[in-house]
């Protein structure tokens, strides 16, 4: 690991909210460096500040001051255009709650990215592609039906799935296992694992210190500062 570069660089990162009692500091001052090809765990409690950091990461909200550096990025210096243009090629996100649209086929979920970014030429590649990440994941026999008749694991299959369209140099996951069952959970993690073993960096949320146990490396956060990492 320790020949492999940095590809998410955070420097003095602090960000605040206004709130009617005034500002509320969600981060105070994060360091944290992330290598090509690690797998690594963010945990703690609801509100310690874990879902406002993989949104600096990702673009989905900027730094009130401090540095964000991921690849050759520099977060905070992207307009909002920039910022969601670079996100769809080279980022990939999955929630909680899925976020697949409901009136679109498995397949056809995983084909939107590739679409809004303009990669695989014809839509005979683009679905190709999507069969060949639903193969991936293992839900592949599902690729045709809608979300709504698969079960939740198999939804957050296909999220990742869509996550991975572009083959983004980062998979950004905020708490993807939080609305499954412990062994459903447990399956998800296996295919992350599964992922980094072929290279691919991942940064994930969760509040699960067991399933965090299993990443690579483990840093853990408390009122918006990092309090430990190994």
């Amino acid at each position: 690991m320790n020949n492999r570069s940095v590809l998410i660089d955070l420097k003095a990162v602090r960000k605040a909210y206004q709130t009617p009692a005034g500002d509320f500091l969600a981060l105070q001052g994060i360091d944290l460096q992330v290598q090509e090809g690690e797998f690594l765990a963010v945990v703690g409690k609801s509100g310690a500040g874990k879902s406002t950091l993989i949104n600096m990461v990702t673009g989905i909200d900027r730094p009130t001051s401090g540095e964000v550096r991921v690849g050759t990025q520099t977060i905070q210096d992207m307009n909002e255009d920039r910022i969601a243009t670079w996100r769809g090629k080279h980022v990939g996100v999955v929630f909680q709650f899925f976020q697949l649209l409901p009136m679109l086929t498995c397949a056809e979920n995983v084909m939107m990215p590739m679409d809004f970014a303009g990669l695989y030429r014809s839509p005979r590649e683009r679905r190709q592609r999507a069969l060949h990440l639903l193969e991936q994941v293992g839900i592949a026999d599902h690729a045709d039906k809608l979300p709504s008749a698969v079960s939740g694991g198999q939804r957050q299959r296909v999220a990742i799935a869509r996550a991975l369209a572009n083959d983004p140099m980062l998979l950004a996951a905020d708490e993807p296992t939080g609305n499954l069952d412990s062994r459903t959970a447990d399956a998800m993690f296996a295919v992350f694992e599964r992922l980094v073993d072929g290279g691919k960096t991942i940064l994930l949320v969760t509040h699960d210190r067991d399933l965090a146990a299993r990443a690579t490396r483990r840093v853990h956060i408390a009122d918006g500062q990092i309090q430990d990492g190994r």
